[in-house]
């Protein structure tokens, strides 16, 4: 099982984009949230398809944060089933899995 985790979430707009990741970094939940989009998502809500502009943020963390950092996006959230999956980082460069590493060791914000 790998210690280290990418979580995926998506927003409706930049501004809730950057209040999850600023959130998400400042509490150590996060080592680091990269923002992409605009996307297109195309899903099924409330008995019709939708197509909606997105953004999509990836949340780089560890596993033992994963519950922590649930329950923060939950509250952060403004959609009512947010979107919030996390994939085992399977392999990484040493030298950036010690910085996510060092990111959560440090005591001060």
């Amino acid at each position: 099982m790998s210690e280290y985790i990418q979580v995926l979430t998506t927003t409706e707009n930049m501004e809730d984009a950057r209040k999850i990741a600023d959130a998400l970094v400042d509490k150590r939940l996060a080592a680091c949230v990269q923002i992409i989009g605009p996307i297109t998502s195309t899903y099924r809500w409330e008995g019709s398809v939708q197509r909606t502009e997105e953004y999509l943020c990836q949340i780089k963390t560890r596993r033992d944060r994963y519950a922590e950092l649930e329950a923060a996006l939950a509250k952060l959230h403004p959609y009512d089933v947010p979107e919030i999956i996390a994939l085992p980082i399977v392999e990484g460069s040493r030298d950036y899995l010690a910085w996510i590493d060092d990111q959560f060791a440090r005591s001060e914000p």
